[in-house]
Formats: structure tokens, C-alpha cells, sequence
């Protein structure tokens, strides 16, 4: 039973910090928190390897450019 709070520990602090690694990377904090939970170091090993998604990427969206 000692065991298993420690492992709980730690996969709750790797969550928590996968959870602000992709809000870095601007993405949903609570999303990732909750799929770092299933996935632990899976999870960290895809937000460290992606690259941040740019805003006409995530909408679909044209850049807007500035009026002349």
C-alpha cells in the first residue's frame, strides 16, 4: 500500500506539469491535464516534441493583414 502513494504522487505532479507545458504551447491546460492522467510520460514526450501550433493553423483562418 506505501507504494502506491508515491507512484499517485508523482503521476498527479507529471500531469500538473504537462498541464503547463501545454499551455505553453497553446493548447487546453485542462485537456492535457486530464489526458496526462491516462497517458503520463506519453503525453510529455508529444508537447515537448510538437511544435506550437500557429493561430491560422488551430482556426483555419487567414492571417488578417493590416489596412494601407
Amino acid at each position: 500500500m506505501t507504494e502506491y502513494v508515491p507512484q499517485g504522487l508523482f503521476w498527479i505532479t507529471l500531469a500538473l506539469v504537462n498541464a503547463g507545458l501545454a499551455e505553453q504551447k497553446n493548447r487546453s491546460r485542462f485537456s492535457w491535464f486530464l489526458l496526462s492522467l491516462l497517458l503520463g510520460p506519453f503525453a510529455t514526450f508529444y508537447i515537448v516534441a510538437t511544435a506550437v501550433p500557429s493561430s491560422a493553423q488551430e482556426t483555419g483562418a487567414e492571417p488578417i493583414s493590416p489596412r494601407a
